[in-house]
């Protein structure tokens, strides 16, 4: 049996990726240790999994609470280059860190999230190999696909193929940061220097939890690339208390903007106001921003902390979410249509995608208002077609493999590194 490391941010949205990951492989008798801030410890002992705190002094406990805190606030350039601030000075004291604490605990394999970017160094550094694990949207670049910080629509044209290569100059310009701790680490270490960012990922296997019809058409993927569909479970999640006792016969809309970016207050307002005249019962989860910091609402919603969600969205008609990956996907295996309102990071990218899949509609936080929300949620509701394509992604996740596949992936793939 392999002793896996586990690497992600100590984020809702990676844990509830990454955690049920872990769990699957402990499950099949393998040993698998979170090395994380101690903000993840928690949930990672309530998966019941190993957890070895790193950078306990920069990430002191409540510190990923401060963060989303002053994040939540943010939208756009600015929640993203506060969001590389805060993944560089994590990445460092990683890289100070890490290796050593790995090394000894014994770990022989490392499972990465995407989004920290550190991890493939710090393997190499190891000599281990490395599994990368897409928690968010596809992070790989390639001519004809949108950076994952914008909302633009898929375009393989040549003018299409120019402005994505615009993007992409103006995100090496934001995450440059990152990229030049990296290379500076690899120096020190001698490693050779990384050209891309897809130089981070993994050469034994890329595993994505979207489903491949989730995903603009890819050409330049590597064979080791793989889309297994979501690892959605209850491992290592709040249970959340909710008033079932309160909801009506009426058909149930959704409204969730994720545990990061729920600072917004008025965009709860908005939402509310647009969902006034709808016959349907309007249910707000706040993620963890404070009830009592939530304005009288029009239309009397119910608002709640936090919702159980995948329950909830068993009995839900439409979701209007901020478009993390994770919520998304969990619209899409119970085929609930979608209104988003994308903030920041890699939000617009899947934004563009639940337009381009045709199950759902999206609206720039720039652009939001009443009027505007409330004719998108009247198009999603009203036109069949966006159930019928929730419906066909709904399947294709049930037939990508989930967990299973993925943990069958890394076994294999582990096997052949180390035998």
């Amino acid at each position: 049996m392999t002793h896996f490391g586990l690497l992600c941010p100590a984020t809702t949205g990676h844990l509830n990726t990454m955690l049920p990951l872990g769990k699957e492989l402990q499950q099949r008798g393998h040993t698998v240790t979170m090395f994380g801030v101690l903000d993840a410890q928690a949930k990672t002992l309530a998966a019941g999994l190993n957890f070895q705190a790193i950078a306990t002094t920069e990430f002191p406990l409540g510190a990923q609470a401060e963060f989303m805190a002053e994040l939540g606030k943010l939208s756009g350039i600015k929640a993203l280059q506060y969001t590389v601030a805060k993944i560089t000075q994590k990445a460092a004291a990683f890289f100070e860190e890490a290796p050593g604490v790995m090394a000894k605990a014994g770990v022989e394999v490392l499972l990465v999230d995407q989004v920290s970017q550190e991890g493939g160094t710090i393997g190499d550094r190891l000599g281990i190999p490395f599994i990368s694990i897409c928690s968010a949207v596809v992070l790989n670049r390639e001519p004809t696909i949108p950076p994952y910080a914008t909302p633009w629509p898929y375009d393989p044209s040549w003018l299409g193929q120019l402005r994505n290569r615009l993007g992409y100059g103006l995100l090496n310009r934001a995450t440059k940061p990152i990229t030049a701790l990296i290379n500076d680490y690899r120096q020190r270490w001698n490693l050779p220097a990384q050209s891309s960012p897809n130089d981070r990922y993994s050469p034994l296997a890329q595993i994505s939890q979207q489903p491949a019809a989730f995903e603009f058409p890819r050409e330049c993927l590597p064979s080791r690339f793989h889309f297994t569909g979501p690892f959605h479970s209850n491992v290592g999640r709040d249970i959340a208390d909710f008033p079932w006792e309160q909801l009506t016969d009426q058909p149930i809309i959704y409204a969730s903007l994720g545990t990061i970016q729920n600072q917004l207050m008025s965009t709860f307002k908005i939402i509310a106001e647009a969902c006034m005249d709808l016959d349907a019962q309007l249910i707000i989860s706040l993620g963890g921003a404070k009830l009592e910091s939530m304005p009288a609402l029009p239309g009397n919603p119910l608002v709640v902390n936090y919702a159980p969600q995948l329950e909830l969205l068993q009995r839900t008609a439409l979701t209007i979410t901020h478009a993390g990956l994770n919520t998304t996907l969990e619209c899409l295996n119970n085929a609930v249509p979608m209104v988003a309102i994308p903030i920041a990071n890699d939000q617009p990218g899947v934004a563009a995608r639940i337009a381009w899949a045709g199950v759902g509609e999206f609206i720039p936080l720039s652009k939001l208002n009443t009027n505007n929300l409330r004719a998108a949620l009247e198009k999603v509701l009203t036109e069949d077609s966006y159930k019928r394509n929730t419906l066909q992604l709904q399947q294709a996740i049930k037939t990508a493999g989930g967990l299973t596949k993925a943990a069958d992936i890394i076994e294999q793939v582990t096997a052949e590194a180390m035998g």
